[in-house]
Formats: structure tokens, sequence, C-alpha cells
């Protein structure tokens, strides 16, 4: 059996009295592209905030290796976080920093005793892992859209999380960059062994990536749908159905998932 990473057993979301999400249950695998998807307004992001610890569920729980997040003391869940990596939407690197210092920062947090050179040196690997190998120096005003992506991908991996969490990454990017993101994204889940949870309403970065979808229903609060692409894609409910086959591009979308 496939080891369990994360499990959602019953998690309703929100803010104060009001409630985004209610009763969600899933559970992510190791070595799993886990993606989370539903038109605006679902409550993605919410989801999204709640998985990396940002918000205390209103009920359910979720469990990290078996262990209740939520039930833990400040200072666990601090550490079970530090098995997390995020990328935003805009990439959130600071922008006074250059690339290097953007990823050495979490690094010399939670590993001070890192000399400067080993620093450079794991800055300069992270970036590499990226794709943007010798951009140590620049600073993120000096890169394009998907280069700014990719940067905050590499701050993401610092300190080598076992999930990667990615909230709308095409967001703002060209057809071709955010083609070379979704590869990118496969390409860290082989050669890490990550497991991977996405939330975006794109297409074509779902068909390029997802193992399993989970859908989010912005009418009734709560998940619609959850399993494998390809057999929402041919059995889902009607209305993860006319999400997934929605556009001119969605019937040649339909044709090329991945694997």
């Amino acid at each position: 059996m496939e080891e369990c990473v994360i499990q959602v057993e019953g998690l309703s979301a929100g803010y104060g009295q009001k409630v985004v999400l209610r009763d969600i249950h899933f559970s992510l695998r190791r070595g799993e592209v886990f993606v989370v998807m539903g038109g605006s307004g679902c409550g993605k992001s919410t989801l999204l905030r709640h998985l990396i610890g940002l918000n205390r569920p209103l009920a359910g729980r979720m469990r990290l290796h078996g262990e209740d997040f939520w039930a833990q003391d400040s200072a666990r869940r601090a550490q079970l976080q530090r098995q997390f990596g995020v990328l935003y939407q805009d990439g959130a690197l600071w922008s006074g920093m250059t690339l290097r210092d953007n990823i050495a920062l979490p690094l010399a947090t939670y590993h001070p005793h890192l000399s400067g050179d080993e620093l450079d040196e794991l800055a300069a690997l992270k970036l590499a892992l990226v794709g943007l190998a010798g951009c140590e120096g620049l600073y993120p005003a000096e890169l394009s859209g998907g280069m700014r992506k990719r940067a905050g991908l590499a701050r993401a991996l610092a300190l080598d999380p076992q999930v990667l969490f990615f909230d709308e990454p095409s967001a703002g990017l060209d057809p071709l960059s955010s083609q070379a993101l979704d590869q990118l994204i496969l390409e860290l889940r082989d050669s890490l062994g990550a497991s991977i949870v996405l939330v975006t309403h794109e297409l074509p970065s779902i068909f390029a990536v997802a193992d399993t979808c989970l859908f989010l229903d912005n009418q009734t609060r709560t998940q619609a749908a959850l399993g494998p692409l390809a057999e929402l894609l041919a059995h889902g409910p009607e209305v993860v159905q006319r999400f997934l086959r929605r556009g001119e591009g969605a019937p040649a979308a339909t044709r090329e998932i991945h694997r």
C-alpha cells in the first residue's frame, strides 16, 4: 500500500462565523500529484490555507504521517510545517533580496550552523533544480513572470519538503511558460519523490499533471467528486464533466491526460 502522507477527515473551513467549505475528505499519497480544482469562489485557496496550517479548521482534522496536526502544540506544529514547501501565486519573493538571499533566508533560519559558502552552494543547487542556474545575484524585479515562479519554487524547495503546495501556479503566465512549469512540477515529483498539492482551475495544467482530483462545488460548498482524472472525465458528476469539458480547448486536452 502506498504511504499516506496527508489525510483530511471531515474538514470544514471558513473565517469566523462564515463557513466556506464543509465535510472535506481525502488522502494524499507519497509521490502523488493531487489537484484541487473548481470554479472561482469555490474555496480552493481557503482549503490550501488550512492544509498548510495558516488557519485552524472549524471542524474535522488533518493528519500528517498519522499525527493530528491541530492536536499538537505550537512548537510541534511548526516542526511539522517544515515538511511543507509553498509556491504562492505571485512567488512571494522578497523584492529587496537577491535570489540567493531569498533562498538562503529559510536555510539560515532553520540551520544556523551553515556557513556562508554552504548557503551559497545550497541556493545555487535549488536554483539549478528549477532551471535558474547562474541567477543567484538577480533581484525579483529583473525576472520575467515565469522566472519569478521558478525562483519562488526554488525557495519552496529550500528545506527539502516532503509536500509541495502550489497556489494557481499558472496564473499570469503565457501558455508556453505555463506548459514549462507543468513539466517542471512532474520532474520534481519524479526526482525528489515529493507529494504535490496543486490548486488550479486551468484545464491544460490539470490534464498535464493530475493523478487525483478533488472538485469543489461553489453551490454546495463541499466536494462534488474525488478520484483519478480519467475516471472523473468519463464518469464524474455532471457539474464536474461540464468543468472539465468547458471551452474550445477541452476536447483536445482530454486526449492529453499524462501517463
